[in-house]
């Protein structure tokens, strides 16, 4: 009896050590600032923690503690890296575009876990449906989109609508992820022949955009020779025509005020244009005023005169010197 009662001694003082040690050791949790934890009340989710730190619970088994990061995760599609070496899977990323080519697209999809209760019991194995929608959601872009878009200048269109077209699919299944960025690492043809068929058609594509960016560059230099012109002929003429009306204007007045002249001495006016208008049509000619009464013509010799009066005007000039 003594022995017995001695076995049921020692054997509740384990058990009752064995509970002590599962209530200590169950009752409190530890969160990183970089994990966040979901405490589950008998297999039933009842709140998400995210605050880092020393967190209590009930004891298990009552509730447990399941832990998730809460960095940004790497989906790699098409390839696999490792230890700085990387593995293709071209039969994973050949696809058909638009217009009926065949490239090779693997990408890179940038994404988090934004609620770890969906994430951990509303989907088996949610990377898996995320691999698969990224997948679908490549495959139905590409096949919309030309083999020039998805090979050159198209790349950042083809990741904004394969972006917008996973994070559509990822809201349906509701698996708690959340996309943040899709990167394309390669889109190639699948064979060297086919590849420098292109990149012969693409170049000879650079090319001739290059010279009619070249033409419409000298197009527009002309342009601008022209109409540089066309102004400064326009500013020519604008001056041209104020000369000649402000020569219109003083011929005019010349005109009113001879015949102004002409009015009070028609005779003498009149012999003056005559002289003046002699003096400009024959300049270098000599000029005489004569008088003819009918017998004999006598002149008056002005040339000499000025002559001999310019000779005594050059002789004192002389002698001052």
């Amino acid at each position: 009896m003594v022995s017995l009662k001695r076995i049921y001694t020692i054997a509740g003082l384990i058990l009752a050590i064995v509970i002590l040690s599962i209530v200590a050791f169950t009752t409190w949790y530890t969160v990183d600032e970089s994990d966040q934890a979901v405490i589950l009340t008998f297999g039933k989710v009842e709140e998400g923690i995210t605050e880092p730190g020393l967190h209590f619970k009930l004891p298990w088994p009552v509730q447990t503690v399941e832990k998730l990061s809460k960095e940004t995760f790497s989906l790699q599609f098409g390839y696999e890296e490792k230890d700085g070496e990387i593995k293709d899977f071209p039969d994973e990323t050949k696809m058909i575009t638009g217009d009926e080519n065949i490239v090779l697209a693997d990408l890179v999809v940038q994404w988090k876990i934004t609620n770890p209760e969906k994430y951990l019991y509303n989907a088996e194995d949610p990377e898996e449906i995320l691999y698969d929608a990224t997948s679908s959601s490549l495959r139905s872009i590409i096949g919309g989109s030309k083999i020039d878009d998805a090979l050159t200048s198209g790349k950042a269109e083809i990741e904004a609508d394969v972006r917008e077209l996973l994070t559509s699919l990822i809201g349906k299944y509701d698996i708690g992820i959340s996309v943040l960025a899709v990167k394309l690492q390669d889109v190639e043809l699948p064979n060297d022949d086919v590849r420098k068929a292109f990149t012969d058609v693409t170049d000879a594509r650079e090319t001739a955009n290059t010279k009619k960016n070249e033409a419409e560059k000298y197009k527009n230099q002309r342009m601008n020779e022209a109409e540089g012109e066309k102004e400064a002929l326009a500013s020519k003429a604008e001056g041209e025509k104020a000369a000649r009306l402000e020569r219109a204007r003083g011929d005019v007045a010349v005109f009113n005020k001879l015949y102004g002249e002409y009015k009070n001495n028609p005779d003498i006016t009149r012999e003056r244009l005559v002289i003046e208008t002699l003096e400009q049509v024959l300049p270098g000619a000599e000029i005489y005023i004569m008088n003819d009464d009918g017998n004999t013509m006598k002149y008056f010799p002005i040339r000499p005169l000025e002559k001999e009066q310019a000779k005594p005007k050059e002789e004192a000039g002389e002698d001052n010197e």
